[in-house]
């Protein structure tokens, strides 16, 4: 796993505030999810990163709120990860700084939590439900610097809206299986879904997933704090 370069400057930065912003070290990430959404997202920022897997039961936190859920979701994944490596090499002296990407995400429909469809009847009734209405998502990203065990997290939301989506769509979906492996069984960029979306409000990255600003943010503030 090569080492990330320093993050550039965001935004319209002047050379005066480059010059008197502290360097940022080197390191590492490690992507904390298997999704192949969010791989694809972290790649189009720019980094280059080691993929691990949490392997939790999600079916067995429980909040009721969509942005606690997420949250303690989120920790939950880290900490199963933390367990499952040799920490002590990433405590180091000489260790090159690494942070642990870890982030989980909702549908909320009609005020109900939506995530993954156990069932195909699920599955049908949560894209039945999304025809000709509209759903949000809740994400939540942890960035935990494996160093120091410090971490930094957040929240985005969206909303999308729909057209209405014709049974025979519905049933195509079902039938390919995709849907149950994301949130709410919602595929916004799936070439069968994409004709119907009427509408995103917020970033397309955060549906899928992984917000790319809340990440690049999340990642700088990490850095920052080792500068």
């Amino acid at each position: 796993m090569a080492s990330n370069p320093p993050l550039p400057s965001l935004g319209e930065t002047t050379s005066k505030e480059m010059a008197s912003n502290p360097p940022l070290p080197s390191f590492k990430i490690i992507l904390g999810s298997s999704s192949v959404a969010r791989r694809h997202i972290l790649a189009e920022m720019g980094y280059e990163f080691e993929v691990m897997t949490a392997d939790i039961d999600e079916k067995s936190i429980r909040r009721e709120k969509p942005e606690e859920l997420v949250m303690v979701l989120a920790e939950a994944k880290a900490d199963a990860i933390i367990s499952r490596i040799k920490i002590t090499d990433y405590k180091e002296k000489d260790a090159v700084l690494t942070l642990l990407i870890t982030s989980d995400i909702v549908v909320v429909h009609e005020g109900i939590i939506r995530e993954k469809p156990t069932s195909k009847e699920e599955a049908r009734q949560f894209l039945k439900g999304y025809s000709g209405d509209h759903v949000s998502t809740v994400g939540s990203v942890v960035v935990t610097n494996l160093k120091t065990g410090t971490r930094y997290g957040g929240l985005d939301k969206a909303e999308v809206y729909f057209h209405d989506i014709p049974d025979e769509i519905i049933e195509n979906l079902i039938d390919e299986g995709v849907v149950f492996g994301v949130a709410g069984g919602l595929l916004l960029e799936h070439p069968l879904t994409l004709p119907f979306v009427e509408a995103v409000v917020g970033a397309t990255d955060s549906v899928m997933g992984l917000p790319k600003a809340l990440t690049e943010r999340l990642v700088r503030e990490a850095l920052l704090a080792e500068s």
